[in-house]
Order: C-alpha cells, then structure tokens, then sequence
C-alpha cells in the first residue's frame, strides 16, 4: 500500500525538494503552503513533513490541529538553535524534528523511520491490553485510560508509555529509550525523551512515570 504523506512548507524550493525525493521513494506526496490548507489536506495522510514558520498560523498550531482529529505521526522543521519552535512542537504532538538546514536524504530515512515505528507498534497490538491498576492501554485499539478517563496520546507518546509500561518499575535509560522508541543509535536527542515523559506528565499524572536523575525513567505501578 502506498503510504501518502502531507509536506507542509512555505517555501516553495525546499518543498519541491522534499516532495521529489519522497516521491523516488515511492510515497504519494501532498503539498500544503499555509496552515489552514495544511489541516485541511491532513486528514487521511500516514504523515506529515511540517516546517514551523508558516502563513496563516504557524505549524505548532498545524500539529495542535491534526492531533486533536486523530493521531498522525508528524516530522517537525525547526530553524537551527531554536531550541523553544523545537520542545514546544514536541509537546504539541510532533513525533520527530530536523533543523534547518537539512540533508534531504536524512529526511527521508527519518520518514521510512517514524513510519517503521508506528508499524511495529501496530503489530505489536496483539497482546491485547497492559492493565496495571488504574491505567489501561488498549494496544489493539490504541487507546489510554487513567481512571476510566481516556487520554489522547501521539503515536511517539503512545509507544514510549506502551514500552515503560511492558516493563513496570524498571529504570531504562534515556539512551535505551531513544535506540528501542525512535530508533536513533548515535546516543543524541536525548531532550525528546525529555519532552515526549513531559507530555505523559501532562496527559497522564506526574505519579506516573518516576525520573531517575543522571540514568532515565521508569513506570511507577499506580496505586
């Protein structure tokens, strides 16, 4: 089946760019240049390429947008040292980041890699359901819940709680988290895990998830 991705970017020579090379790849491209045609065109894509300065509204209020329809994984494009455009986006949904500038074959391995994730965790659903006290995650059905309360999670937030939550109470380090999660091996980004346990925090009770300083994180069993 043929994987249809949303590039989201102003400036037109980088998404010509980006949608060539995704196109050799053999994705179906969609082009957006603003944020409102960004929502629109969003909702059957398998994933979304979206630079942050856009017209319209920018593309952290693109990813707020997406999210609150339904969960897309989302690949972020962040100005080089803009750390704030970078944590904020990881907050609001985004799943991955590049900063400008960038390698267009970089993009595209990220983009084969978020999508890797997001089919691995599907086939993983046949396990059915973690239940540990109060929370419950529904693998098959890819859904959260705290207290009966259902917790709209992202695709990155989702596998990170599903991979804590496989081994209750076990501290795995920041490193682990990023090769065995994102797939990344070269031991950098270790903010995103950072910012994707934040957004747990928010989503789920700060109980849930224990920091152990200068090692990791680890799934405290609710009580």
């Amino acid at each position: 089946m043929t994987r249809r991705v949303l590039v989201v970017e102003d400036d037109l020579t980088i998404a010509g760019a980006v949608a060539a090379r995704l196109r050799a790849e053999g994705f179906e491209v969609l082009l957006a240049h603003d944020g409102p045609t960004a929502v629109d065109r969003a909702g059957d894509v398998d994933l979304v390429v979206l630079d942050v300065m856009l017209p319209g509204f920018d593309g952290l209020e693109v990813c707020r947008r997406i999210q609150a329809r339904r969960p897309v994984p989302v690949l972020m494009l962040t100005a080089r040292g803009d750390e704030t455009d970078l944590l904020v986006g990881l907050a609001v949904g985004a799943d991955d980041y590049l900063t400008k500038p960038f390698s267009i074959r970089e993009l595209a391995a990220r983009v084969h890699a978020l999508l890797r994730r997001v089919e691995r965790a599907a086939s993983a659903a046949a396990a059915t359901r973690i239940v540990l006290a109060d929370l419950e995650i529904d693998l098959a059905e890819r859904r959260v819940l705290r207290g009966g309360e259902e917790a709209r999670l992202t695709p990155t937030e989702f596998q990170l709680l599903v991979h804590l939550a496989e081994r209750p109470r076990a501290v795995q380090s920041r490193e682990r988290l990023l090769s065995e999660v994102w797939g990344w091996h070269d031991g950098t980004g270790t903010r995103t895990v950072d910012s994707h346990v934040k957004a747990l925090r928010r989503k789920l009770g700060t109980d849930l998830i224990r920091t152990v300083h200068g090692v990791g994180y680890a799934l405290e069993v609710p009580r």
